[in-house]
């Protein structure tokens, strides 16, 4: 994607972009109705519009296919593998969870894991719903085995325990635990834009060389300005959606994002 090329500011950082239509998109706003066939005629455009990433498996996905598709997920993999020349493709992982609703064994999540990446799937967003950094680690260990990126994961909400020190302590965790690089995750839509301004500038301030990328859901309307403030703080990725697809549950309309970076002195990557 073209942004602006000049910087009139001492600071010009580059801002990337994840599309999210293929997978959370269609997660919160479908249902994850669509199938393959819906998918595959527009790949090619999406291919060629230089996201960062493209978010379409993982999540919801998986269970979607089996029992309302009457799809094999795998396939979807290795058929928008041969689709996608230029962007590689993101899943999302729930770290022991894998893309189920319990706790599953080592051997499952590295079956999968092994399964996933042979598949197709070159970088694994791995979450814990609780931030309990202990059902990450597996999965990290799996993924960086296997040669592929993984990301770690902060999941945002509000309580009593939840402050900044829990996050930089969780992020502390999963550096230590070798991850590639970090997502916010506001799955609630909560997310402050000065909250995510702060947060985003403390992670960066403890750890200059780790990829930051933030995402938010549109519930509550604040996700364009948490989007600002932290593009403002330094964050490196953001995850948007095919205006279609946006907001609402889902992530904020890519369109209206590059309409606004493109005023910053952010170019846009």
């Amino acid at each position: 994607m073209t942004g602006v090329q000049t910087c009139a500011l001492p600071i010009c950082k580059e801002v990337r972009i994840t599309d999210t239509t293929l997978r959370d998109a269609h997660q919160s706003r479908w249902a994850t109705r669509m199938s393959t066939e819906d998918i595959l005629p527009i790949v090619a455009k999406i291919d060629n519009a230089g996201y960062y990433s493209v978010e379409m498996w993982g999540g919801a996905t998986f269970d979607v296919c089996l029992r309302f598709l009457y799809e094999d997920p795998w396939e979807r993999i290795r058929l928008l593998k041969k689709a996608f020349k230029k962007t590689p493709m993101q899943m999302l992982l729930r770290g022991q969870n894998v893309v189920g609703y319990k706790n599953y064994p080592d051997d499952v999540l590295e079956a999968f894991v092994v399964k996933a990446a042979e598949n197709g799937i070159d970088i694994f967003r791995i979450f814990d719903a609780l931030n309990d950094v202990r059902n990450l680690e597996k999965a990290i260990h799996f993924v960086k085995r296997e040669g592929q990126h993984a990301q770690g994961n902060i999941c945002y909400t509000r309580s009593p325990v939840h402050d900044m020190k829990h996050y930089i302590k969780c992020v502390r965790q999963q550096v230590d635990l070798g991850i590639d690089s970090l997502c916010i995750k506001d799955m609630a839509g909560i997310l402050t834009p000065y909250f995510a301004f702060d947060l985003v500038e403390k992670i960066k301030g403890e750890f200059p060389d780790l990829i930051v990328q933030l995402h938010c859901h549109s519930s509550s309307g604040m996700a364009t300005a948490a989007y600002l403030k932290a593009i403002e703080a330094g964050v490196d990725i953001i995850d948007c959606a095919s205006a279609p697809l946006a907001l609402y549950t889902s992530q904020p309309p890519v369109e209206n994002l590059m309409a606004i970076i493109d005023e910053t002195n952010h170019p846009i990557n």
